[in-house]
């Protein structure tokens, strides 16, 4: 289950009766607790390909949002990190946007989307041609949210950027629960990441700094970078595909370290190997200032990191995003491994449990609702 189905999963646990708008379903691919909720979608759901290449409907994806009617409902909840937050409320409608980010593709990461590597040449250079109408829509239509939710500071500030509006800062849930340690779980020699291969994710980062390395490194996950990153790689380098939550669990429980490479909005995947007890190596850009706690020796003050919550390390940063700084910090992180206490690096994770997320919802909603119907 990825990051933005979990916090939308909360919010169905929240509001049992609540119906769910979409742009596109594919049933069986969201949690039973979302499947449970009427859900209704827009026409692209019956577009060709659409379950398989919606990306290529992003132009239709504006006029589509704007089809649902939702004039009857006091509140809205949207859960965005493309179009949702554009949705046309009703005039006594309450929108709290809960922003995983704006939307990517359009703004500061449109060369990782559709830059001629990642794209063909049709398709790139249409996309450049939309591109400023996309963008105006975004801006203009960030105004029909009344109060807007950031899943980190990094958020925050990027809504700050593109949309000129004050956003509160709730972190997205972490199932700490579900993400224990097991004791009989023994740790082994190899460094782990769990990630879509996406291009911004950059784990051909990873796959290079560990070729050169030839150090143990096992990637679960799959996407439309895979066919590239598994030609790149060499022998100690194995590809799981996507593994059920007991495996992953299990892969976190006995790697050595967590690989962490893109500039996420949050992160939650490094939050759940610290979860696990296990210490992280990850880009220190994004949401990962936030939830991770590099030691004395890799701390850089100028980054905003804040190492007030623990005195003890749950991490190692990389300040450039090359194979050469990855491979630096994974020798700094041997050099210090033992350092790494599992119960601390946990105990720091726990501060993110889905708990937290859930109370810090409901009350934020419950407050804005009743100042909303003075």
């Amino acid at each position: 289950m990825r990051g933005g189905e979990k916090c939308l999963e909360v919010l169905c646990k929240l509001y049992p009766s609540a119906e769910i708008f979409t742009l596109l379903h594919i049933p069986g691919k969201v949690s039973p607790v979302i499947e449970s909720h009427r859900i209704h979608t827009s026409f692209i759901q019956n577009l060709p390909f659409a379950k398989s290449k919606y990306r290529y409907y992003l132009p239709l994806m504006p006029f589509a949002i704007e089809t649902f009617d939702l004039k009857e409902y006091d509140l809205i909840l949207s859960s965005s990190h493309c179009v949702a937050k554009s949705v046309k409320p009703g005039p006594n409608s309450l929108h709290i946007c809960y922003c995983h980010t704006p939307m990517r593709y359009i703004w500061d990461q449109f060369d990782q989307y559709f830059g001629r590597e990642k794209s063909n040449w049709l398709i790139t250079n249409a996309m450049k041609l939309i591109r400023p109408w996309l963008q105006r829509w975004d801006v203009r239509t960030s105004r029909r949210v009344n109060n807007f939710i950031a899943n980190s500071r990094h958020v925050q500030k990027r809504i700050k950027k593109y949309y000129k509006q004050e956003a509160a800062i709730i972190h997205p849930p972490v199932d700490t629960g579900l993400f224990t340690p097991d004791e009989s779980e023994v740790k082994e020699d190899y460094f782990l990441i769990v990630s879509a291969f996406a291009p911004y994710k950059r784990l051909d980062l990873a796959v290079d700094a560990f070729n050169q390395l030839n150090l143990p490194f096992f990637v679960i996950g799959e996407g439309q970078d895979a066919k590239r990153l598994k030609k790149m790689a060499k022998p100690n380098i194995h590809f799981e595909g996507w593994l059920d939550n007991s495996q992953i669990r299990s892969h976190f429980a006995r790697c050595r370290a967590f690989i962490f490479c893109g500039e996420e909005d949050f992160g939650i995947t490094l939050l759940e190997a610290q979860a696990m007890g296990r210490p992280v190596i990850a880009l220190a850009r994004g949401g990962a200032l936030e939830t991770v706690v590099p030691d004395s020796q890799n701390w850089k003050p100028e980054t905003e990191i804040d190492r007030s919550s623990t005195s003890q390390p749950t991490g190692v940063f990389f300040y450039e995003q090359t194979p050469e700084a990855l491979i630096k910090a994974i020798q700094h992180f041997e050099s210090i491994e033992s350092q790494f206490d599992a119960v601390a690096i946990r105990a720091h994770a726990q501060q993110f449990d889905v708990s937290v997320y859930t109370e810090r919802m409901k009350n934020f909603i419950e407050e804005k609702l009743a100042s909303h119907s003075r």
